[in-house]
């Protein structure tokens, strides 16, 4: 898929930015490591990397240099929304915090925090190149569809991932039990209120998030006219 150099040049500053912020993610885990002599949170590298692979994916297909094909681009939607609760996901990840003894308390809280943020903003940023997708193809409302019901989904993925520990590759690794783990909750939501609770909890707050992201990037643009 050819890349559009301008459409590049336009992002390097973002790119730029969120390289820095994944950095000191990583300086901060390797740090630890150093400081305790333990691989206690060398997760949190698999972690950030599953949170960009949806970034990518929706990267790719905003630089490109034609308009994708609809096939294409139901292809790469498809795995990009399988992919992206691994975004904001990590902000559960502060669940793990609490004081341990070799590493200081303000160390491990900004650790987590650095990681969690990275999982927003690589989720936020990544849902607004799918976001200006849909819409151009199909209208304004249908993109504030889509993304309601992407940040819905993601929410419910991030219960799958916290609760019940399942991932992504359990799609096609563990197909069955994830099938019916989803369809005992859809089909007895009573008996599960964790789930929704979780589900619509986290989903109202990614989609203030989005849109408090949005209309921040929106306003800064307009006043600087």
């Amino acid at each position: 898929m050819p890349i559009s150099s301008e459409a590049l040049r336009r992002r390097l500053p973002l790119y730029f930015v969120l390289a820095l912020s994944l950095g000191l993610s990583f300086v901060l885990i390797g740090g630890r490591v150093l400081l305790t002599g333990r691989l206690q949170f060398i997760f949190l590298l698999w972690n950030l990397f599953l949170a960009a692979i949806p970034f990518c994916l929706s990267a790719a297909l905003t630089l490109a240099a034609t308009p994708p094909r609809a096939f294409l681009l139901l292809l790469v939607g498809a795995a990009w929304l399988l992919f992206f609760p691994n975004a904001p996901y990590l902000v559960t990840d502060l669940f793990h915090l609490e004081p341990r003894q070799g590493v200081p308390y303000w160390y491990d809280l900004a650790l987590i925090l650095s990681c969690s943020w990275n999982g927003l903003m690589l989720a936020y940023a990544s849902l607004l190149d799918m976001h200006a997708l849909v819409q151009r193809r199909l209208g304004l409302w249908m993109g504030w569809v889509f993304v309601t019901a992407a940040l819905l989904l993601s929410s419910f993925g991030i219960y799958l991932g916290r609760y019940l520990r399942f991932n992504s590759w359990d799609v096609l690794a563990n197909p069955l039990t994830l099938f019916y783990d989803i369809l005992n909750r859809l089909v007895n939501p009573l008996n599960h209120p964790r789930t929704w609770g979780v589900t619509m909890v986290f989903g109202v707050f990614l989609l203030i998030g989005y849109g408090t992201v949005r209309l921040l990037g929106r306003t800064h643009e307009e006043e600087t006219r």
